[in-house]
């Protein structure tokens, strides 16, 4: 069976009348000039009532216009491995998924296969979608939670563009070891990649790019604090920088410094994840409870949805 490319139907209103179909594009379906160029020259249509036209047609009240994009190829390095996915929501735009610690998000030279994004093109080649992986926010791969991902260019370009204005809202739970004694807080330290290491990152005053992470504490054990962590910018391992730099690194973080006796991985999880859905206007307010190894860090359950 043939793989469906993603389309859009919309039918004209009066509002729409003598409009250049371009104009409607561009402004109210707000399609960039390359998604456009994509549509034109690598395998998209643009139908009125089911017939070809280009982009200078002029709009009349009542016509139905589809908008077919092109199929898209994934890389030549991405192939499908079926996988589990816990998903949290799904529609034909986007996907939330709440990822498992363990599991890489994209290949690489260490992890060529069994990543996020394999799974994610075995479930798209499952539902018969001509479409590749778009990753919105990733996660370390010891970094459980929450992550947004489109499902065709389209959705892509909208979320990229939300993200640079900050409109897609994270937040994380964090076990840190030692005591925190501010009740809430902000690390505003820059960040950059540390000299003779390919993965590790290090505050640099000198070069890095400025990193903001807002805390607040929820409870102070005898050897380690649970915190809610709100980032407002989004550097690799910034949270995990952050935190080591004031001498509380993540329990179980052995690449930043923190105690591995409680805990086999960083105790990091992308718990809320806020945002609009782009093309409908839906409010989305998702949480994550909390995965097992880390819940065993707390003297009593943790409920996301109340932090």
């Amino acid at each position: 069976m043939e793989q469906q490319s993603y389309h859009v139907e919309k039918r004209m209103d009066a509002s729409h009348h003598g409009l250049l179909m371009l104009d409607f594009l561009r402004k109210e379906m707000k399609i960039s000039r390359r998604t456009l160029s994509a549509i034109k020259y690598k395998g998209g249509h643009l139908l009125i009532d089911g017939e070809d036209r280009t982009v200078r047609h002029v709009l009349k009240e009542g016509e139905v216009l589809t908008i077919i994009f092109p199929p898209e190829t994934p890389s030549d390095f991405l192939v499908a491995n079926s996988m589990p996915l816990e998903i949290v929501y799904e529609d034909d735009c986007l996907l939330v998924i709440n990822k498992s610690a363990g599991i890489p998000v994209i290949p690489s030279h260490q992890y060529p296969s069994g990543t996020l994004a394999n799974g994610l093109l075995a479930h798209f080649q499952k539902e018969n979608l001509a479409s590749t992986v778009h990753i919105i926010n990733r996660l370390d791969r010891n970094t459980s939670g929450l992550m947004l991902v489109a499902k065709h260019r389209f959705s892509h370009e909208r979320f990229f563009k939300m993200q640079k204005q900050k409109e897609i809202h994270r937040r994380y739970l964090a076990f840190i070891h030692g005591i925190l004694e501010e009740s809430e807080g902000t690390i505003d330290a820059p960040i950059g990649r540390k000299v003779g290491s390919a993965i590790e990152r290090e505050v640099d005053w000198l070069s890095g790019r400025r990193s903001i992470t807002h805390f607040k504490v929820l409870q102070r054990y005898h050897d380690r604090t649970l915190v809610a962590v709100r980032l407002q910018t989004g550097r690799t391992h910034q949270i995990r920088v952050h935190f080591a730099s004031i001498g509380h690194p993540l329990l179980g973080d052995d690449l930043y410094g923190g105690p591995m006796n409680k805990i086999s991985r960083q105790a990091l999880h992308s718990f809320e994840l806020v945002f609009v859905h782009p093309f409908t206007g839906q409010p989305f307010h998702l949480h994550a409870s909390c995965p097992e190894d880390m819940a065993l860090l707390a003297d009593e359950p943790i409920n996301p949805e109340k932090i």
